[in-house]
């Protein structure tokens, strides 16, 4: 019961932290496994990311490295420094820790499968200015 209780609680701090960005009209975030990768320093986090058709994604970072998979759907991304690209479809990216990025998604939406190695105990997604 303790470690069902400890798990619940683990699990709201991380729903918690992760609002602001979470909270944003139209994008969805569902976590799908979290693990330490070494033990106790980071964390692996997986998650389908579901934003609703033509919905812009405020900039934001992620205290370490995100690779994304587009499973359906379109994104146009906007990686500071880079020129924007759109993913489609079976493309995937990678989004170096601290960097600022955000987008907008397609007429049908996008739909994408995330993989983010953390830093343990911080909010997986930070608003940027």
């Amino acid at each position: 019961m303790l470690k069902k209780s400890m798990l619940v609680l683990v699990a709201l701090a991380f729903v918690a932290a992760a609002a602001p960005l979470s909270a944003q009209t139209g994008l969805k975030r569902t976590i799908m496994q979290k693990f330490d990768v070494p033990p106790g320093e980071r964390e692996t986090v997986t998650a389908v990311v579901e934003i609703a058709p033509n919905t812009d994604v405020a900039r934001h970072t992620h205290p370490g490295h995100e690779t994304s998979y587009i499973l359906d759907g379109e994104l146009m991304l906007n990686v500071d420094g880079q020129a924007p690209k759109v993913f489609k479809a079976g493309e995937t990216f990678t989004i170096p820790p601290g960097t600022v990025h955000g987008g907008r998604s397609g007429a049908n939406g996008v739909k994408l499968y995330g993989v983010y190695i953390v830093e343990k105990g911080k909010p997986l997604a930070t608003p940027a200015p």
